[in-house]
């Protein structure tokens, strides 16, 4: 199969999903302020240059220019797929340089690494620092089920779409063109049916496809997924549930395994379904969907609660402090998530990436961007020992690396493309999918958005350019809002939107107000972690309680639904979380731990806190199983006030407790 020589300008229409054959299109937007913007202004500013340098003291970069060398030194690391860190950065970067903001080094960053592609990739297009090592361990596609090679063209991939999409630069995506051609060469309709241990290439591929129009990439991302659950794997360590193995994608009763394998295979089948309309994979995908949100996902939108093998629990398996919610997963779940909108159109699967993208994903990311946190809990005991990562030794919360650093690029590209998840349309309709501060541009409709979203739900819109014929704006209304209005009236969503049709003109303006009251959430019966436990929540944020904020323990907090209901939210000042005084005897006291208890602000100024009054629980019996009397339960000792901060926050102050779910009164 001829390569195609591509020559792509600068198209930003669609962002990173250039899908057209679905319910909606996507639509970039560009997203100029608000929170959102003030990420990546931090990604720009400290993350990427953060993760440039960690790359470089890793060996990620040496690991290809050694390559060049005639007895090259080992290979840095202890993971055959160090290479995808560097692609994962490369799409971000893609991004930045793009926009034109991009700091200082950062285009001569991605010139070195993507000329050093060229440079190594193997004559047949083969191309992997590991295995190309003469002194390798093993062959290339030797171990398919732990080598990651196809994983590794995925992200090789992305970064190369991305490259000519936001940059008009065809040389990293000449390098993915000849990886894939040697893959459809092997491993296409008359080559060997195998499968990658680690999904990820499905959606890759087809993204090639869309790009260049080259129908075998396509094929072969539906090869994939169609071999997967046949036994293709040689399965060592973990069972074939582990790597989606075990079954056929339309045979699976519920998501399972490892988290991030899971949802890469299912967005990468969204993709197919997509572009080939299959209707039987779109039906097992919501299937598998609806099953997830309803059973097996964290209220903060986590995917994934056993650390042994990262994977996804049993139905109501969601333990607050094994929560693993890696932030992979969360990121591999909007990117299912988005695909299933385009699909279907469905808000539901919106509010889902809402929910991941200001919790489960946010929460990865240090507030200076140099920190990160591999896997997510939910709950953190005064005497936690464990690593992030399952690292040893070093930072207690998040980690400015690891050995198997896959989270940290992951965030910056995902960072870096967030305005390519603003909007969608379909003829002479816009779907606003998320809210942020930007401007959504189509063919017939320029719409600026002001919004200080998630901290205020009021949206406004104007109107810069409007078609000469009528044209609808649906607004999503997530499923935590109610009473909205629309202009001040009263409104009512039909399938989670909104819709204004009207014949549109320039300066025409209307105003969203989704109202953001301080909601408490319990569990459902048969999840028993969390059984006897409420969970604070205001619009898309979950909260949580660090110990520096609380002047009792937090494990004896007692929160009731009048306390929830008269909570004050009010915006963080620039100094003062307005954490209790009292937080250093408490911190002493409960959690024996080295805590900093000083009342120094978690991480955001502006940031929305909630306060509010707390119950104090009666000490509790030093016995573990005290046998159950008649008595009636024991009324608070006391009342305290305590102070909420959003989960994605937690963590940016000295080690010490912290709850998600609080003891319901």
């Amino acid at each position: 199969m001829a390569s195609p020589h591509v020559q792509p300008g600068i198209d930003v229409r669609h962002g990173a999903v250039r899908a057209v054959h679905g319910a909606v299109v996507p639509v970039a937007g560009h997203i100029t302020g608000g929170l959102l913007r003030s990420w990546q202004d931090r990604n720009r500013r400290a993350t990427i240059p953060h993760t440039v340098e960690q790359l470089r003291a890793a060996g990620n970069v040496a690991n290809l220019s050694r390559l060049l060398t005639a007895d090259p030194p080992p290979y840095r690391g202890r993971y055959p797929f160090l290479d995808t860190d560097l692609y994962k950065t490369l799409e971000g970067l893609a991004y930045e340089i793009g926009r034109g903001g991009a700091g200082d080094g950062v285009r001569e960053f991605f010139d070195e690494v993507v000329g050093l592609l060229e440079r190594v990739q193997a004559d047949d297009g083969y191309l992997n620092s590991f295995f190309q090592d003469p002194a390798a361990a093993k062959t290339p596609w030797e171990d398919l089920a732990w080598g990651h090679e196809l994983y590794n063209l995925g992200h090789l991939i992305q970064a190369a779409v991305a490259a000519a999409r936001r940059m008009g630069d065809d040389r990293l995506l000449g390098v993915a063109v000849r990886f894939a051609d040697l893959v459809v060469r092997r491993f296409g309709e008359a080559g060997e049916e195998a499968v990658c241990g680690h999904p990820e290439v499905e959606m890759a591929l087809v993204e090639l496809y869309r790009e260049t129009g080259e129908r075998a990439y396509l094929t072969q991302a539906e090869l994939f997924v169609e071999r997967r659950g046949r036994g293709r794997l040689t399965h060592s360590i973990f069972p074939p549930d582990y790597f989606q193995d075990h079954l056929p994608l339309r045979e699976m009763p519920s998501v399972t395994g490892h988290a991030v394998r899971m949802a890469y295979l299912a967005a990468g089948a969204a993709d197919v379904h997509l572009e080939t309309g299959d209707p039987t994979l779109l039906r097992a995908l919501e299937r598998l969907w609806d099953d997830m949100v309803a059973t097996k996902l964290y209220i903060t939108g986590g995917l994934g609660s056993r650390h042994s093998d990262e994977a996804i629990g049993d139905r109501y398996e969601l333990p607050s402090e094994r929560s693993y919610s890696e932030t992979c997963a969360a990121i591999g779940l909007m990117q299912w998530a988005w695909r299933m909108f385009l699909a279907t159109g469905g808000s539901t699967y919106l509010d889902v990436f809402e929910r991941v993208l200001f919790n489960a994903y946010a929460v990865g990311l240090s507030a200076d961007g140099t920190a990160f946190f591999y896997d997510n809990p939910l709950q953190r005991r005064p005497d936690h020992e464990q690593r992030s990562g399952a690292e040893t030794g070093g930072e207690p919360l998040r980690r400015s690396w690891f050995g198997c650093p896959c989270c940290p690029p992951n965030v910056v590209r995902w960072m870096a493309q967030l305005g390519d998840y603003l909007a969608a349309e379909r003829g002479d309709t816009l779907y606003l999918a998320q809210y942020a501060a930007g401007r959504i541009e189509t063919g017939d409709l320029t719409l600026r958005v002001e919004t200080d979203y998630p901290w205020d739900g009021a949206v406004r819109l104007t109107v810069e350019r409007a078609p000469a014929r009528p044209y609808a704006i649906k607004l999503r209304i997530p499923a935590w809002a109610r009473e909205v209005t629309l202009d001040g009236a009263p409104v009512t969503a039909e399938d989670g939107w909104l819709t204004v049709e009207r014949h549109w003109s320039r300066d025409d303006r209307l105003l969203l107000d989704l109202p953001m009251p301080v909601r408490g959430h319990v569990s459902h019966p048969h999840l028993d972690a969390t059984r006897g436990a409420v969970a604070v929540a205001r619009g898309p944020l979950v909260y949580c309680v660090e110990q520096q904020d609380a002047p009792v323990p937090v494990d004896d907090l007692l929160l009731s639904a009048d306390a929830i209901a008269r909570a004050d939210a009010s915006a963080n000042p620039a100094a003062d979380t307005a954490a209790n005084p009292a937080a250093d005897t408490a911190a002493d006291t409960a959690a024996d731990t080295a805590a900093d208890t000083s009342t120094s602000e978690c991480g955001l100024p502006g940031a929305v806190v909630l306060r509010t009054a707390a119950g104090v629980a009666p000490a509790p019996p030093a016995e573990l199983y005290p046998e159950l009397t008649p008595a009636p339960p024991a009324a608070p000792e006391a009342e305290v006030s305590v102070t909420f901060v959003p989960y994605f926050l937690w963590g940016n102050r000295t080690a010490a407790a912290m709850r998600v779910w609080v003891r319901a009164q």
